[in-house]
């Protein structure tokens, strides 16, 4: 038996101790582990899992929730992977938060979605502060030319929670510094009641210090990962 706690916990008290009064949430990553090592993580405590393939996690935290009664209601699932218009209505019912909208047509698509579902499901606008084109999200200049129209992207049931983040696909240091920074100003001088998904296993530390609330770790907690096939 794996003891995932207590490396969770290690992780978790490293960060308040960098958060200045503020401690995030961390979110342990288990996409593409079976559902023997979820029911395991939560068996041992873990109440926070993050999750990019739809059915995988329909599947794993279904069985969880037969298992578990209770879990239903003191676990939360996180999308972390990029919401799609064409699969975002399987979201509702299993995920807690989506931290992957990254255009104004998913959104539009997502709010139409939870006022069909009546179910409640909490998001983050997807930033692309490094212009990749390998990856989706919104500009610094998409959100500060619209930035007095977003608070009217929410409803009773679809609520904005703020900005996710990843630094460049480089890995390099610097760029992802200057990545963090710029999306904490941003929140800062701009939606200073927002709040930042920012930071996985090589960069964390850094996204704490400079104010991320949400934290996204999965093979520092589960080990490497077996990608297969998998469905969005």
């Amino acid at each position: 038996m794996s003891d995932y706690i207590s490396v969770y916990q290690s992780i978790q008290h490293e960060m308040n101790s960098l958060s200045q009064g503020n401690p995030p949430t961390l979110i342990a990553v288990s996409k593409t582990k079976p559902y023997e090592v979820v029911k395991e993580a939560y068996l041992q405590g873990i109440r926070e899992f993050g999750e990019n393939y739809i059915p995988e996690a329909i599947d794993k935290f279904t069985r969880l929730r037969e298992e578990f009664p209770e879990s239903e209601s003191n676990v939360n699932v996180h999308h972390i992977g990029p919401v799609q218009s064409g699969t975002l209505r399987k979201l509702f019912g299993i995920f807690s938060y989506t931290h992957g909208v990254g255009s104004f047509s998913s959104l539009s698509e997502l709010l139409k979605r939870a006022e069909k579902e009546k179910k409640k499901i909490r998001y983050f606008l997807q930033t692309n502060l490094t212009n990749e084109n390998t990856k989706h999200g919104f500009s610094l200049e998409t959100i500060l030319t619209n930035k007095d129209e977003l608070s009217k992207y929410q409803n009773e049931y679809c609520i904005w929670e703020g900005f996710m983040g990843m630094g460049p696909s480089s890995g390099d240091p610097n760029q992802t510094k200057e990545v963090f920074t710029n999306l904490a100003k941003l929140r800062e001088e701009h939606f200073p009641e927002k709040k930042l998904s920012m930071g996985m296993s090589g960069d964390y530390g850094l996204a704490v210090e400079l104010g991320s609330n949400f934290v996204r770790i999965g093979s520092k907690i589960f080990g490497e990962r077996d990608y297969g096939t998998h469905s969005v």
